[in-house]
């Protein structure tokens, strides 16, 4: 059909826009729910976030704005887009939250394409400095063509048709990049619990000469060397691009610097990340912050990635878990219960000959996770690549759009 068969106005000619109270009422720990932009997802309506209001606040922001099945709602402050169609019956009223109310036979399922397909201008043109907004008068005149109703229709079943097979191809894409992942990770905890002939069955304490805390004296943006913290520890390495802190201080260098292939604890953190450790490669000169712990392991005994791969494995960082210091928002486990860990410790070749594996398969691991990764992208770049093509007319048929 041509774009010539189609109706141009404007949102606000062609629907009922409203917006959300402009109040601020006082929140409680039942009642109705207040759904503000935040609270738009683009799944949809994410309701376990959202602030209770009471029943006298809830009846005077639907005098304004009351939300009713079917209609679309769109965030317009702070986050802009996320269009939803409100499919069940509501029970929440809005705040910073543009309401699209359809009158009967109107197609909320193409409303919201078409405000998804064209957020990324809205971005552009919003107000604001430190929170982008878009007013109430700006989506009134933002300007819309509307193709019939039976039109209407079939783009939409295209689209939904279109998206259900991104969708179900995005599903088994994160599927395989978590397999790839727990592939690794269980060949990672199954070596560690199977011991073999020769192993022994120590601690890190009886493993190493000492632990050692790194330097509390404070950093600065720049100096000679880096200061390595707690979030340059990722993915059992060092993060040089993490933010990096740099030091000056000629005695805590002489005391701390590293060397190749020490360990290092992270010993205070968020409860998730307190107990994980990396190692350092010797890529550049550094020493390590107060809330690190250096693992002066026995070298003729342990090879230094075997002790850092264990430390990583679900059997230390449970382990962990059971004997960390908890207070608001941080974890703290000590160099005395660092050093009452247990440790299976494997004869060294053997030791040296399980990190090759490990590495091989990490290596692999990192492959699949790459073309996993890349494959989420592309979907993701495909759907907004559809998104725009039922508005200019190059949406013929289903089959096409997925090539």
């Amino acid at each position: 059909m041509s774009l010539v068969d189609w109706d141009e106005t404007t949102l606000g000619d062609a629907f009922d826009v409203r917006d959300g109270t402009h109040d601020s009422p006082k929140y409680h720990a039942t009642g109705y729910r207040l759904m503000t932009s935040k609270n738009l997802k683009p799944e949809g309506l994410y309701f376990e976030s959202a602030k209770f209001i009471s029943q006298e606040d809830y009846d005077k922001a639907n005098k304004r704005s009351a939300v009713s099945k079917g209609d679309v709602l769109m965030a317009m402050i702070g986050t802009i887009g996320n269009a939803t169609l409100v499919e069940q019956e509501p029970d929440f009223a809005i705040k910073n939250v543009a309401l699209f109310k359809l009158a009967k036979g109107q197609n909320g399922a193409f409303l919201k394409y078409y405000l998804d397909s064209v957020v990324e201008r809205m971005w552009r043109e919003a107000k604001g400095t430190t929170q982008k907004f878009v007013s109430l008068k700006y989506l009134r005149g933002f300007p819309v063509a509307l193709p019939p109703k039976a039109e209407q229709k079939r783009i939409v079943s295209i689209l939904d048709e279109a998206f259900s097979a991104i969708a179900k191809a995005k599903e088994n894409a994160e599927k395989n990049l978590a397999n790839a992942r727990e592939l690794f990770e269980s060949y990672l905890n199954r070596v560690f619990t199977q011991q073999g002939p020769g192993w022994q069955e120590t601690t890190i304490g009886e493993i190493c000469e000492k632990v050692e805390y790194g330097t509390a004296t404070k950093s600065q943006p720049t100096g000679k060397i880096p200061v390595l913290r707690m979030g340059n520890m990722q993915n059992r390495e060092v993060d040089w691009g993490m933010g990096l802190v740099y030091t000056d201080n000629a005695g805590d260098i002489a005391k701390y610097e590293l060397q190749t292939n020490d360990v290092l604890f992270n010993r205070t953190n968020s409860a998730e990340h307190v107990g994980k450790t990396c190692i350092y490669r010797g890529d550049r000169p550094a020493i390590f912050a107060g809330y690190l712990i250096r693992i002066r392991y026995h070298r003729d005994r342990v090879d230094g990635e075997y002790l850092n791969y264990y430390l990583n494995s679900d059997e230390a960082r449970d382990h962990g878990k059971t004997v960390m210091s908890k207070s608001v928002n941080q974890a703290n486990i000590n160099g005395t219960k660092l050093k009452a860990y247990r440790f299976p410790l494997a004869p060294l070749e053997q030791q040296r000959k399980i990190v090759e594996r490990f590495n091989e398969l990490r290596a692999e691991t990192g492959r699949l996770e790459t073309i996993y990764t890349q494959k989420l992208a592309n979907l993701d770049e495909l759907k907004q690549s559809l998104l725009p093509k039922p508005f200019t007319g190059q949406l013929t048929a289903a089959e096409g759009l997925l090539v």
